[in-house]
């Protein structure tokens, strides 16, 4: 019986056994798909997740995880790939920022390996410390000009990375010659240098992903330019994924947008105004808690009810042959992958250590006012004559700005930072993360300039700064504040000796 045993087990090695040879039930039905799913990250620009300034901010690595995560829950095949720009925030670094930024870069490319990328783009916000860095990350990295072909059951998806025309025609018939079904093009510019490159003769695409934003604060959006071939830009800093829903169907052949998804388009556009409309009142400065607290409900009801539309898959279920677009913005309110979400704690624990020990190390402080110029002096000079304007400030959140750090274990996050503190990165001021005492939260000078010169010789002539919602902005911008309005917020700091005018006397 043993010699009839080893001489099955050798003729199976040596011929083949049938039964070896027919495809597992799992992957029949993977071949047998009648569709595929993509979704696609871009422009993250080193945002592990939102800064937390406001309520309800879209956005986090975690979430992303989450999304791919369910996505894979499904029948059809999954691919997640980035276009890149996205391991860093600025194509150069400071001496004193090169710690913590090679350390989110690193938790980012290995959040990316846990979601199980399959190919990612590159631009200059990825290649910050170098290739060697890069490399050392593990990614799976397409150069510019360069085309991989992923399987997507019994077809095949073709991505190509490029930087310009030339390399989007080359590329995508490199592409569809290899045989992919459905090519996409990661294209390192924006949606206009995209569209202006699509229209060039000999272009082998289906889909066009813009990639890259020419500044910090002009990806505030989600874009998509319909045509012959369309052409997205994703919403920056890690807020949006995209996904397509590719439906396959006999005969083999080129997939097309479809336009059936309208109606359901229609009512995520209405869910965003209703959405838009409760932030907006909850993050009023003196929205009352309890109105808050139903508002907040109401919003998770309308996030769950738009996240069931935007991942119902559209294409593959209709049976015809094309292919549909659908954003998904990380809302607030949606779950955090359970092992990207401890590895984002894990930099939000070691970082700030991270920081603190370099500035005690080689931490420099802000040169001196140059002769002349005004210098910062703290709250307390400011106080001895204007002491009926501090109860005003006190009940303001600009007096626990340093505090909301602190709650949140951020108050050594460089990224952070600047926003709590007064005279940050200025002459005199604030520049060393372990050198912060006496310059905690938004004081007097944050706003009226630094007080030296004043607190000498008080006159209205030398106060540096006249404040007005320019300066403002530059806290309160579209990330950090999406909901600021200066008309709106500019009460809520004024009072009696703040800019309050002082009633009347009765006649």
């Amino acid at each position: 019986m043993r010699l009839v045993a080893l001489l099955a087990v050798l003729a199976c090695g040596l011929t083949g056994c049938k039964r070896s040879q027919e495809p597992r039930p799992e992957q029949a039905s993977a071949q047998a798909a009648p569709g595929a799913i993509l979704l696609f990250s871009a422009d993250t620009r080193g945002y592990l997740a939102p800064c937390g300034c406001s309520e309800n901010m879209r956005g986090g690595i975690a979430r992303a995880a989450w999304q791919v995560e369910e996505a894979r829950k499904g029948a059809l095949p999954l691919l997640y790939i980035d276009g890149g720009d996205s391991l860093f925030g600025h194509a150069t670094l400071s001496p004193s920022e090169v710690p913590q930024e090679e350390l989110k870069a690193k938790t980012l490319a290995e959040a990316m390996k846990r979601m199980g990328v399959a190919v990612r783009a590159t631009g200059e916000l990825d290649r910050v410390r170098g290739q060697a860095f890069l490399q050392g990350l593990g990614l799976p990295e397409l150069p510019a000009g360069g085309m991989k072909l992923l399987p997507a059951g019994d077809r095949q998806v073709g991505v190509v990375a490029v930087q310009d025309a030339a390399q989007l025609v080359q590329a995508s018939a490199q592409a569809r010659k290899a045989g992919a079904d459905f090519v996409v093009a990661l294209f390192h510019g924006t949606v206009e240098a995209a569209q202006a490159a699509v229209a060039t003769p000999g272009v082998e695409a289906d889909l066009v992903l813009s990639t890259h934003t020419d500044t910090e604060f002009s990806g505030e959006e989600n874009r998509l330019v319909r045509g012959t071939l369309p052409v997205v830009g994703l919403q920056n800093k890690g807020r949006s994924l995209l996904r397509v829903d590719l439906a396959f169907g006999p005969p083999k052949g080129r997939l097309s947008l479809q336009k059936s998804q309208e109606d359901a388009d229609r009512e995520v556009a209405l869910l965003d105004q209703r959405m838009a409309l409760l932030n907006k009142e909850i993050n009023l400065p003196d929205a009352a808690p309890a109105r808050k607290q139903l508002q907040q409900g109401k919003l998770e009801e309308l996030v769950a009810r738009k996240q069931q539309l935007l991942t119902a898959p559209v294409a593959a279920a209709q049976g015809t042959p094309g292919f549909t677009l659908r954003f998904l913005p990380l809302e607030a309110t949606l779950p955090d992958s359970p092992t990207v979400k401890a590895l984002v704690t894990a930099y939000d624990r070691d970082v700030g250590t991270l920081n603190l020990a370099w500035a005690k190390e080689h931490g420099q402080d802000c040169p001196p006012p140059k002769k002349g110029e005004a210098a910062f002096v703290g709250n307390g000079s400011c106080q001895e004559c204007h002491a009926e304007a501090f109860p005003v400030w006190e009940k303001s959140k600009h007096h626990h700005a340093w505090q909301t750090l602190v709650d949140v274990g951020k108050q050594f996050h460089l990224n952070c930072v600047g926003c709590h503190v007064t005279g940050y990165e200025q002459p005199g001021g604030v520049c060393r993360l372990d050198k912060v005492s006496g310059r905690e939260d938004v004081g007097c000078e944050s706003c009226h300039g630094p007080g030296s010169l004043h607190a000498e010789d008080p006159t209205p002539e030398n106060v540096v700064a006249k404040p007005g919602r320019e300066l403002c902005v530059t806290c309160h911008n579209p990330e950090n504040s999406p909901h600021f309005d200066f008309a709106t917020y500019l009460p809520k700091v004024l009072g009696p000796g703040h800019g309050q005018a002082a009633a009347k006397p009765s006649p």
